[in-house]
């Protein structure tokens, strides 16, 4: 498998713990990439700590409003601060490079405010290089077709192909209006195949919803 570039962290260097942003419909998967604007003091914080530290790292993580015990997902993303640009309101515009997924084991709150996890990073090591497993491309770009028609949507056909297969499944599944559920799938799923392949029910899923609400109409 190919490392996925020179600034990727290696697994040895992980820490146990990194600073959680939790973000209800954001998807971030290795290797793609999620624009956010800071604003908030506390990840305001967050981001001048994570920009300090020697990897950059920040988890991304869904919060998980059906399970009371535990108020955030466990499975998230690590992404590294791969650029940033401070705004004269004092805002923050960062951009993550999504590096390795991670379990969080538990979950704290820092005095400034923001919350930081316990993580594990042992079941996801294979994250770190580029994933190059085939996936079934001509099923899954026929139904993305139908699914941009039934939902309106203008796309650069040109552009979608060509990307790479991973690039291709991480960025539909990261942009696309799916669901918290929906998303959070797609993130634990176990590689690229598994996905490409949950990705396309979930279009079809979507189609079919689309198109028999139109039919009631």
């Amino acid at each position: 498998m190919t490392i996925r570039g020179p600034f990727e962290p290696e697994f040895k260097d992980l820490p146990d713990q990194i600073p959680i942003f939790p973000l209800t419909g954001a998807l971030l998967l290795p290797g793609g990439t999620l624009p956010l604007n800071i604003f908030e003091s506390r990840y305001l914080a967050m981001m001048r700590d994570a920009i300090a530290s020697p990897l950059r790292l920040i988890g991304m993580t869904q919060p998980n409003k059906d399970r009371s015990s535990n108020p955030y997902y466990s499975v998230g993303c690590a992404g590294r601060i791969s650029s940033f640009s401070e705004q004269d309101d004092g805002r923050i515009l960062i951009t993550l490079t999504g590096c390795i997924r991670f379990s969080a084991t538990s979950f704290s709150e820092r005095e400034s405010g923001y919350l930081i996890a316990d993580i594990d990073w042992n079941n996801f090591k294979e994250d770190l290089s580029i994933d190059e497993a085939p996936i079934d491309r001509a099923t899954l770009s026929a139904i993305l077709k139908q699914y941009f028609d039934a939902k309106g949507f203008r796309v650069d056909w040109s552009q979608l192909e060509a990307c790479s297969d991973e690039k291709l499944v991480s960025t539909l599944s990261m942009i696309c209006p799916f669901d918290v559920a929906e998303k959070q799938a797609l993130l634990e799923v176990q590689n690229l195949s598994s996905r490409a392949e949950l990705l396309t029910t979930i279009l079809q899923m979507s189609c079919h919803d689309d198109y028999a609400d139109n039919a009631k109409h």
